[in-house]
């Protein structure tokens, strides 16, 4: 009766699909011919994909769709996702799988460990750039550069982690950097037709790959992989390398002018203030600067010092500060419509004796900083 017992207990227990077991992997290969067999899935996973159209139009077997199928079952298994989701999102380049940069947008978004992606996009001055494009002429390939001017632009994707209320930020990803990188000289480059997507979905990577990497599962995503392979006159793809940006080619020549001296004398306590309070780091400070302006050698000095003056005990009592009007300094930073005026009205706030109004202050601060980074 035992015996009878546990070998029902043992069949009632239910079968997963994985490589684990000889069930599990019986039960995953069934569910692969499944998916195989439909014409819903993307052509890498279909069994039998359609070359050519009209009246050229055949049918060709994958033998490569049966293990592609399995494979995305197995991690849609270990994300807990819907496999024709996984499906539809991971893409096969020269053997490379990697995501659509809209499903690690939503991977982020739907994990609960932060608020939904956001996006801070800033537009920046002009530079003078050089990129390089390769065309096929009597069988040798042959370099062509071309002179440009765009307009360059800084974004960083951002959430509020939700366990500490922290804001969590990617790196930074600028127009300089893809012409650097050669991702806007590829032929047919999205980055020349539509740099503000292109901008968003890499700096979401970045975000993905620091914070959620779990999500990602090491795999990068389909525009990065696109960036760096090149399409041969067969079809075929190969790894760029340095023909995306040729030794000759070197960096982009970017020419902006030197940091108002002037402004940077009347700005440069708030933002070495910022520093010392914790709000931001000296490189933190200095990137934001460089993607306006040209910084000196001498400014950096001016600002590493004026920060390293801040940590040192104050000499000077509180009968030596100004006087400020709380309600007249908290209404011109609300009408502020410039961040570096704004951040001259923030150095007026340790001025302020009363902790409770100082709060607010720094509070409304806050705020119209987010919003003026993200005009």
């Amino acid at each position: 009766m035992n015996a009878v017992t546990t070998q029902a207990e043992t069949s009632a227990l239910p079968v997963t699909m994985g490589f684990g077991d000889l069930a599990s992997f019986e039960f995953l290969q069934r569910s692969a011919k499944a998916f195989a067999n439909s014409t819903m899935v993307p052509a890498a996973y279909q069994a039998r994909v359609q070359k050519g159209y009209g009246e050229s139009a055949r049918w060709e077997e994958n033998p490569a769709a049966l293990s592609n199928c399995m494979i995305a079952l197995d991690m849609a298994q270990r994300m807990n996702a819907n496999p024709l989701m996984i499906m539809q999102n991971l893409y096969p380049i020269e053997g490379k799988p990697s995501w659509s940069s809209q499903f690690i947008i939503a991977a982020i978004n739907n994990c609960g460990r932060f608020s939904p992606l956001r996006f801070d996009l800033e537009w920046l001055d002009e530079m003078d750039a050089t990129y390089s494009t390769f065309e096929w002429i009597n069988r040798q390939k042959v370099e062509k550069k071309h002179p440009i001017r765009i307009k360059n632009a800084r974004c960083v994707a951002w959430a509020l982690e939700k366990a500490t209320g922290q804001r969590v930020e990617s790196a930074p990803v600028t127009m300089e950097m893809a012409v650097n990188e050669g991702w806007y000289g590829k032929n047919g480059s999205k980055w020349r037709s539509m740099p503000d997507l292109m901008l968003r979905y890499r700096s979401a990577a970045f975000f993905g790959r620091i914070y959620a990497p779990e999500l990602l599962m090491g795999l990068p995503t389909a525009e990065e992989v696109q960036d760096v392979f090149v399409q041969e006159p067969d079809g075929t793809l190969v790894h760029a390398g340095a023909q995306a940006v040729p030794k000759s080619m070197g960096a982009a020549e970017v020419v902006l002018p030197d940091y108002d001296q002037t402004k940077f004398d009347n700005n440069v306590s708030t933002w070495a203030k910022s520093v010392v309070d914790g709000q931001k780091t000296i490189e933190d400070v200095l990137a934001w600067l460089k993607s306006k302006a040209t910084v000196t050698p001498a400014q950096e000095k001016q600002l590493r010092g004026e920060v390293n003056k801040l940590q040192q005990p104050a000499s000077t009592t509180a009968t030596d500060a100004p006087q400020v009007d709380a309600e007249k300094l908290a209404a011109d930073m609300q009408a502020c419509n410039d961040l570096d005026k704004l951040y001259e009205l923030a150095g007026l706030i340790e001025a302020i004796t009363d902790e409770a109004a100082a709060l607010r202050l720094n509070e409304i601060f806050t705020a119209k900083q987010a919003e003026l980074e993200q005009a």
